[in-house]
């Protein structure tokens, strides 16, 4: 049996073993008096979800608030971080503002944003791209400024430029450390737009998660967090496959590959 087979049934037996926990202990165990629905009745009601126009709508719009609001703070964090990444003097003056930043959770700066945009979906992109900026340009600021100086004096010696130095030596040495902020944030952008819909009532997931409750639809509310935990995984799959895709000339996934 191959590695990757093993690896893959493993992971399908702590699967199946969650949801059997979760099975006893919403019928026969400490949570059969509660509000906890079982995990048939959940599963039930998320296939009965996936053929409503409706949850799809909605998924589309929370996938498309996170998307969106991640490739924008993408390309603030990076240019932002190369622009601090080359002067030693601005890379220390701006970390502490930025480290001050950093660990501030979007749900702080909720009630402005909607005081400010409304439940829109303009709200929830901005709080993603709050959230996840700050990590991107310092983690961008950081690749930069940990450029080989060998490399950097070579580059000089042939006589290139600082522009044709960025874009053939301190860019492709920093690409990793990008590629790492973008696999990192990318679950936090949809668990934040996801919050702007439970908190600032903005469209999307998050909204229909907050209807589910209020209505005290307790297997269709179990049902939408399955289904956000899919999506939150195919959402960590595929930032590691663009990740692997940007980076595949590095010697981790070079190796990885064969």
């Amino acid at each position: 049996m191959s590695t990757a087979l093993r690896q893959t049934l493993t992971g399908i037996a702590g699967v199946l073993l969650a949801l059997a926990v979760w099975q006893l202990a919403a019928t026969v165990g400490p949570f059969a008096d509660s509000p906890l629905p079982s995990a048939t009745a959940s599963i039930a009601e998320a296939a009965a979800l996936l053929a409503t126009p409706a949850m799809w709508s909605a998924t589309a719009v929370t996938v498309a608030i996170a998307l969106g609001g991640l490739v924008v703070a993408t390309v603030i964090g990076v240019v932002f971080g190369v622009g601090i990444g080359v002067s030693p003097v601005l890379l220390h003056a701006t970390r502490v503002p930025l480290e001050f930043l950093k660990p501030i959770p979007p749900i702080v700066i909720l009630p402005l944003a909607v005081l400010v945009l409304g439940p829109t979906w303009q709200m929830g992109m901005f709080l993603t791209v709050f959230g996840c900026v700050f990590a991107i340009a310092m983690q961008t600021s950081a690749g930069v400024f940990d450029t080989d100086p060998v490399a950097l004096s070579t580059s000089r010696s042939y006589g290139m430029g600082r522009g044709e130095i960025l874009g053939r030596v301190v860019l492709p040495s920093a690409l990793p450390y990008i590629g790492t902020s973008i696999r990192v944030s990318a679950p936090t952008s949809l668990i934040i737009a996801v919050v702007a819909g439970l908190l600032g009532g903005g469209p999307g997931l998050g909204q229909s998660l907050l209807q589910a409750q209020l209505a005290g639809n307790q297997p269709q509310l179990f049902a939408y967090v399955l289904i956000l935990g899919i999506l939150g995984l195919c959402v960590q799959w595929g930032s590691q496959a663009a990740e692997r895709r940007m980076l595949h000339w590095h010697p981790q996934y070079r190796k990885a590959t064969f």
